[in-house]
């Protein structure tokens, strides 16, 4: 594959977009409102890919990706495929004749054939400065190993996964309390920024490759509820980055006796407010810590702010949530509990 792309002079780029969450349907929104300028854009989008619906909520009734729903309130054409590897998917992807194919967390690997449809090449907009954070959860992988900063890559689609040649990059800055939320919501724009100015780029012939290094390729794995279960074991620093890797989804999560607690929101307390925490505990006979102060899980103090002592460092904790009600302060949620220092969570 050449280092430059030029496009067929005079005539737009026809353009498919591939996504399904929120994240792509703000960069799906962005492209589309480009394309409607049809005077300035040289490009359009000829068609849209996504998820099949799927149930959601309390009554299990299928509901469109965050994509779907955008695609179908512009009114754009659009197929939910259950099946990439078919050939009739290809065949109604190739009836659009798309120059360039932009994929955005569509949510699965794209085969061969697909990626071929595209006459000039296809394209993804990653959420990560690649080679860093390849892979399913690079948002949430960022937060979790307390990266500083993040962004965009804008990158040619190969066989490999996240390995193709990179065209683009942009990075920001993570802030002390980022969350997978918050952090996302800033690379959907800076990524439907980025999208578009690789595409005025490649109509111009001005977009360039430039090789991954693969010596510092890290990688990630998709995220479920159990990835979110606390292991109070691990220091208090990594906990506090999980607590708001997985906000809003799928939220750092540990147990109460036999009910399940979810935590919203944590702090790691300061090394030298422990001592001064511990005295405090002490000081009151009716909260004074258990012999099994110390092991990790263990609630050490209650007031006036909920801690718990870690594998190392102790965390205070900030929002919860128990099953089946709203998400509080942890000193609201502890006023309808009678828990006192000694008791362990997990």
């Amino acid at each position: 594959m050449p280092a430059t792309f030029a496009p067929t002079p005079g005539t737009p780029l026809k353009i498919v977009f591939m996504g399904t969450p929120a994240l792509a349907a703000h960069i799906l929104e962005r492209l589309a409102a480009a394309c409607a300028d049809a005077g300035s854009a040289g490009f359009k989008l000829v068609g849209v890919v996504t998820r099949p619906d799927q149930p959601r909520g309390r009554g299990l009734r299928l509901e469109p990706s965050e994509v779907g729903a955008v695609a179908a309130r512009i009114g754009l054409p659009m197929l939910k495929a259950a099946k990439l590897r078919g050939t009739d998917f290809v065949e109604q992807l190739r009836a659009w004749n798309p120059d360039l194919l932009v994929v955005a967390a569509y949510g699965r690997i794209l085969p061969d054939p697909v990626l071929a449809v595209a006459r000039l090449m296809p394209i993804n907009v990653h959420a990560s400065l690649l080679p860093r954070h390849r892979g399913a959860s690079p948002v949430e992988g960022a937060i979790l190993a307390g990266d500083k900063a993040t962004g965009v890559t804008i990158m040619r689609i190969t066989s490999r996964m996240d390995a193709g040649p990179l065209l683009l990059e942009r990075a920001i800055p993570i802030a002390p309390d980022e969350t997978q939320g918050s952090l996302k919501t800033k690379l959907a724009e800076l990524g439907a920024s980025l999208l578009l100015e690789a595409i005025v780029k490649l109509r111009e012939g001005t977009l360039v490759e430039t090789p991954q290094d693969e010596s510092l390729a890290t990688y990630t794995t998709p995220i479920s509820k159990t990835n979110a279960i606390i292991d109070w074991g691990a220091d208090a620093a990594s906990i506090e980055r999980m607590v708001r890797a997985y906000d809003p989804w799928p939220v750092s999560r540990t147990r109460s006796g036999r009910d399940e607690l979810l935590i919203w929101r944590a702090a790691v307390q300061d090394s030298d407010v422990t001592a001064v925490a511990q005295a405090r505990n002490l000081g009151s006979s009716a909260e004074a810590p258990s012999a099994e102060v110390g092991a990790p899980g263990t609630i050490v103090q209650v007031k006036p702010d909920v801690v718990v002592q870690c594998g190392r460092g102790r965390l205070i904790l900030v929002e919860l949530q128990a099953s089946g009600r709203k998400r509080m302060s942890a000193a609201e949620f502890m006023r309808g509990r009678r828990i006192i220092p000694g008791e362990r969570l997990g």
